[in-house]
């Protein structure tokens, strides 16, 4: 519990400290610590498109907890996959539309990730209506460079985005 506790601490000061620029943050501009956290949520959708589910469970901090839009209640690392497996035990194959990075702080050794990806859930045909989500990523760093996501949650991207 005082883990969590200092960890949302750590990302809500952090993002006070620097705020965020109203532009996207280009994942080639920012620090090795940046880029690091933006090449792994690359690897995140590539093992989804694969369906390689022990590389994607292997993103996943032991201790996570976050909130996908589509569950009615958080989930921890235990039903991380759940959402993959729903569609592709129907036939049905993930695309990766694309990646849109929004911004990113990095604090000591947690990073907070914001982006939009849009997506497809494809038949044999290759039909299947695009997606956009809002993701927000919590990643923890232990040791060097071993980051994982200790926290998350995602929103449909609504239609006419507020302004």
């Amino acid at each position: 519990m005082r883990l969590r506790v200092l960890l949302c601490w750590a990302c809500l000061l952090g993002t006070a400290e620097h705020p965020l620029s109203s532009e996207p943050t280009s994942p080639s501009q920012g620090s090795g610590d940046e880029r690091a956290v933006w090449d792994l949520e690359g690897a995140y959708w590539r093992y989804v498109e694969n369906n390689d589910l022990a590389a994607y469970s292997d993103l996943w901090h032991k201790d996570f907890l976050g909130w996908p839009s589509v569950s009615s209640v958080p989930v921890r690392k235990d039903h991380i996959t759940d959402w993959i497996t729903s569609q592709t035990s129907k036939g049905l194959a993930f695309k990766t539309v694309e990646f849109k990075p929004a911004g990113i702080q990095v604090t000591g050794d947690v990073a907070f990730a914001c982006y939009w990806v849009t997506f497809r859930w494809v038949d044999n045909d290759g039909s299947g209506a695009s997606h956009t989500l809002r993701i927000t990523h919590a990643w923890l760093r232990s040791g060097q460079k071993d980051w994982r996501i200790i926290g998350g949650m995602s929103m449909p991207e609504p239609q006419s985005p507020a302004k």
